[in-house]
């Protein structure tokens, strides 16, 4: 079994590796194809226009050398003699060659070669019924003729008074080399142009993924194990990177969430046990109550009663505690001036304590209402139980934006400079050590001096938790002439994120 776990394991991990590699595969591919199409479509339009600029080139030139021929033997009588050999002094047949090298070739009046061209041009029908031509200037164009190694264009334009013709031609086949070649350079520089760009897309989906692959080994990791505490790797500022800080502070989130479970169920079971033995204790008792004393019978009911009334209110804390985390209590506008006279008139009921409220500044927040009341009755309560006197009352502070800030504020509160309502309960008990101030709020725990009195531990840490929800936090302090000063701080915008 344990074998086929691991084998499973390296399964999981191989199949997210091909599902990574298969993204960095689609990636390159896209990247490649991407750069492909473009350069291809650059490369056809740039090959297409240099093409045509150079054919049209070459035919402007050509054709105008035509034209010039034609002018000339229309405008002056030329005879085949007068093209048949290079002038010095630039004859007819230097203006035909010197523009664009053309072979020119002459013809007598019975279409015989009086100057053959380099190379020689073909004869064909049509060039002789040309050079036989009353007329000057007649024109006969031939298109793509096969001259010795190249294809040629050839004109021939008759002298007139059949006394021949001269044949001009242009060859166009060394500038179609030129264009291949050109067209093969432009094939080879698309195909390094997508070879350059399927790597540098291959090293770019690589420095990517790669993050991802090491951020999904740590999720592997963590399904894996269940250990909360894997480091993810983090590096940059982009999406990868925030996805991985993301998931970072999940685990941290997750991880003091399993932290705060653990604790809290180690705590509750360690308080749950002395009430359930104490209850274990006396209901063994029950056995023998006959053989008790009344007075011991009245006792031992007694003590079972309060034993349950404690084991119950442990109980309703820890559930409280624990849906704390997760309360659905939608946030509303509430003032928590009315919410402490609420409280205050409650108070005043079950424990027949005077209990005074007094209010300054706007007190309106977004808060959970009935959070924001469980903490400030167990603020009260809290203050009922040690102040057992009884000699002065149980003050209610509200104090909010606009409002002395500071009333009541001394060292050690631990108040946020920008809390916008703070609540406090004073009361004239024994007040509260100074080595414990730190620690009133924690789970379970209880000063020395208060550990032979009902409770459970737990309410004050019900008021961290609700202060923390609210944007808030709790403080307590020690009052000048006895007593203790206990509450939380509330902001006063959406009402924090937790809860």
């Amino acid at each position: 079994m344990r074998s086929g776990g691991r084998r499973g394991a390296r399964l999981r991990r191989w199949v997210a590796r091909a599902r990574l590699s298969s993204l960095r595969t689609t990636f390159t591919v896209s990247f490649a194809a991407v750069a492909a199409a473009v350069t291809v479509l650059v490369g056809f339009l740039s090959y297409d226009a240099a093409a045509r600029l150079v054919r049209v080139d070459q035919q402007t030139v050509f054709e105008g050398v035509v034209q010039d021929l034609l002018d000339e033997v229309r405008h002056s009588a030329l005879t085949p003699a007068d093209f048949a050999t290079a002038d010095a002094d630039g004859g007819p047949r230097d203006e035909l060659i010197r523009p664009s090298g053309t072979v020119v070739q002459v013809l007598g009046p019975d279409a015989s070669v009086v100057d053959r061209g380099h190379p020689p041009l073909p004869v064909g029908a049509d060039d002789r019924r040309i050079a036989a031509a009353r007329t000057a200037g007649q024109l006969v164009e031939h298109r793509d003729v096969d001259v010795g190694d190249g294809m040629y264009r050839v004109a021939t334009v008759s002298l007139g008074d059949g006394r021949g013709a001269v044949q001009i031609a242009q060859e166009f086949s060394d500038t179609e080399d030129l264009l291949r070649e050109l067209q093969q350079r432009t094939v080879l520089l698309v195909g390094a142009v997508v070879i350059a760009a399927g790597l540098f897309g291959w090293w770019l989906a690589r420095r990517i993924t790669s993050r991802l692959v090491r951020l999904a080994g740590a999720a592997e990791d963590v399904a894996r194990t269940g250990r909360l505490g894997i480091q993810v790797p983090v590096a940059g500022y982009d999406e990868v990177a925030r996805l991985g800080r993301s998931f970072d502070r999940m685990l941290g989130r997750l991880a003091q969430s399993e932290e705060d479970q653990r604790r809290l169920v180690q705590d509750a079971g360690h308080e749950l046990r002395t009430p359930l033995t104490s209850l274990r204790t006396n209901i063994s008792m029950l056995r023998r109550i006959d053989e008790l004393p009344p007075a011991v019978r009245g006792e031992l009911v007694a003590d079972l009663a309060q034993e349950s009334r404690e084991l119950t209110d442990l109980v309703n804390e820890l559930v409280d505690l624990a849906a704390g985390q997760s309360d659905r209590e939608p946030l509303q506008r509430v003032a928590l001036a009315d919410i402490a006279e609420d409280v205050a008139v409650a108070a005043r009921r079950r424990t027949g304590r005077a209990v005074t409220v007094r209010v300054s500044g706007d007190t309106v927040v977004d808060g959970r209402p009935g959070a924001l009341q469980r903490a400030l009755s167990n603020l009260v309560d809290n203050a009922a139980k040690f102040d057992r006197g009884g000699s002065e009352p149980i003050d209610i502070v509200v104090t909010g934006v606009g409002a002395h800030a500071g009333a009541g504020a001394g060292a050690g509160t631990g108040v946020g400079s920008g809390a916008a309502v703070r609540v406090e309960v004073l009361d004239r008990g024994p007040g509260i050590a100074e080595e414990d101030l730190d620690r009133v709020f924690d789970r379970f725990y209880r000063a020395p001096d208060a550990r032979s009195l009902p409770g459970s531990g737990l309410g004050l840490s019900i008021v961290r938790e609700v202060a923390a929800a609210h944007g808030g936090d709790p403080f307590a302090r020690r009052r000048e002439g006895g007593g203790s000063a206990i509450g939380f701080t509330v902001s006063g915008g959406d009402g924090g994120s937790g809860g």
